[in-house]
């Protein structure tokens, strides 16, 4: 059996639907075994592997009302909140809302979106994912400010030929079924959301009656040339549902009572300064493009300029089977408040050392297949054996060279128990990286949360196994693709799949 067949087995792929498959693998507390004693950070990560307390279905049942949570950030960047209805005749109602500022309490325009969506099929390249298919019957528009109106008919004008100019406060057709013009270009719009989903119910510890109930819809491209031709490939910031959202959020409760003509405004408040020191990791498994699932734990240190970012990949997405680990380091520059993007703060970081640790038998035969030492010695990589990869510039096997410097977004918030919360930009859709300032992201990945605001259990990364340098990336890039490509493959089915879209572990 070949190698590359071994490592789709490893990652769930056997035929038409993926399902998990044991394989030789470390346990997260082995990564984790050099620590004398348990740190709040390693409890918070390891919380994330219990996974009881989340159930999936599968399908999902999606019908109800969901709402965002906070103000979201779109590539862009672009300011909105969603209220999102769907009904058990596969109709739904979706209201996005428009804003001028990253606090949402400046409407710019509302859409209502009216259509249908058919449940299909498990996805194939995401793995806990439900494929769907939708259709569109009307968008209707509302403009909130006479700026938004006239800067609208501008662009109506010279897009779709609409003639009259927008009023404020009054609904137009921007598409239907029934008319001949449509003016969503203009808006950047686009639905392909819907074609990925996934309802994840999340229960309470120590009360078995308590839960919440979250709707992942697919992510939107960070190039907006590219939205309407977009396959999601992970998803944005969950919706919760109506029916169990926690009674704390005022902005739930603000969304919920909204209309297309009465946008939600959410309570005003002052940016977080960031603030980059201490200790962070993720509040949960989080998906990347290709059949890829990491956690990340962040170290700022005093000094005020260095930094570890310790990565743990995964082939399922409830965090249970790791694949590999990365520890990088570095230093990172003073942030500056960001042009761009509302109450973002630009940091430029540098990576310089870097280990990784295969933590199963398919990664560690994948990183043994190449030749040369373009990453750690040759032949030498050993399953749970940590090995400094810095003498080599990096890691060919995993797209990665070193130094490495990369241009990010930061912002700081706070969850509804007050603790303080750490995002950084979202990776660019095409997996490639922001490694010029240009390409500097827009919008931002799942948060962080502190975890300590010291560098307690940070004892550096001598011994630790960690994951992908990219902050917070995990897409590992063209090497891998080649190897996997030019492999033999013996199986006893056939399937298709796009370049790239798998074969980033």
């Amino acid at each position: 059996m070949s190698t590359a067949f071994i490592f789709l087995l490893n990652v769930g792929w056997s035929g038409g639907s993926p399902h998990y498959v044991r394989s030789s693998h470390l346990s997260f507390e082995k990564s984790y075994e050099w620590q004398s004693k348990e740190t709040q950070c390693h409890r918070m990560l390891k919380h994330l592997q219990d996974g009881p307390h989340v159930t999936v279905h599968m399908p999902p049942n999606i019908a109800g009302h969901w709402l965002s949570t906070s103000c979201e950030v779109r590539p862009g960047p672009e300011f909105l909140t969603r209220s999102y209805r769907f009904y058990h005749n596969h109709t739904f109602q979706a209201l996005q809302f428009y804003y001028r500022d990253n606090h949402c309490t400046e409407p710019r325009y509302s859409l209502l979106i009216q259509g249908s969506v058919h449940l299909r099929q498990t996805s194939w390249m995401i793995r806990g994912g439900t494929e769907a298919d939708y259709k569109l019957s009307r968008v209707q528009l509302v403009c909130h400010s006479t700026e938004v109106a006239e800067d609208l008919s501008r662009h109506f004008r010279q897009s779709c030929f609409m003639p009259k100019p927008l009023v404020l406060g009054v609904s137009y057709d921007v598409w239907s079924e029934e008319s001949s013009h449509d003016c969503t270009g203009a808006l950047n719009f686009t639905m392909v959301e819907l074609q990925l989903l996934r309802v994840e119910q999340r229960h309470s510890r120590g009360d078995p009656d308590g839960h919440a109930e979250e709707l992942f819809l697919g992510d939107v491209h960070t190039e907006h040339t590219q939205r309407k031709l977009h396959k999601p490939v992970r998803y944005q910031a969950p919706l919760h549902s109506v029916k169990n959202y926690d009674r704390r959020c005022l902005a739930c409760q603000i969304i919920s009572r909204a209309d297309l003509y009465h946008p939600p405004v959410l309570p005003a408040q002052d940016d977080l300064p960031v603030r980059l020191f201490g200790n962070w990791v993720s509040t949960r498994c989080e998906v990347r493009p290709g059949v890829l699932f990491l956690t990340r734990h962040f170290i700022f240190h005093d000094d005020g300029s260095t930094w570890e970012g310790h990565y743990y990949h995964y082939s399922d997405p409830v965090c249970r089977h790791p694949t590999f680990s990365i520890s990088a380091t570095g230093h990172y520059s003073q942030g500056v408040p960001s042009k761009t993007v509302k109450g973002g703060t630009e940091v430029t970081f540098t990576v310089t050392h870097m280990k990784v640790t295969p933590m199963n038998l398919v990664t560690t035969s994948l990183l043994n297949a190449f030749s040369g030492n373009e990453c750690g010695a040759e032949s030498s990589w050993r399953l749970g054996i940590q090995q400094d990869v810095t003498s080599t510039s990096g890691c060919a096997a995993l797209g990665i060279r070193l130094p490495h410097t990369e241009y990010e977004l930061f912002r700081m918030g706070r969850d509804l128990d007050g603790r303080r919360l750490l995002y950084n930009g979202q990776r660019p859709t095409n997996g490639s990286s922001p490694d010029k300032p240009h390409k500097r992201a827009t919008s931002y990945q799942p948060p962080l949360v502190q975890c300590s605001s010291s560098q307690q259990g940070a004892q550096s990364t001598n011994k630790e196994g960690e994951q992908h340098f990219r902050l917070g990336n995990g897409c590992v890039t063209n090497s891998l693709e080649i190897l996997l490509s030019v492999l033999p493959v013996v199986i006893s089915f056939s399937f298709v799949l796009k370049d790239g879209d798998w074969a980033r572990l």
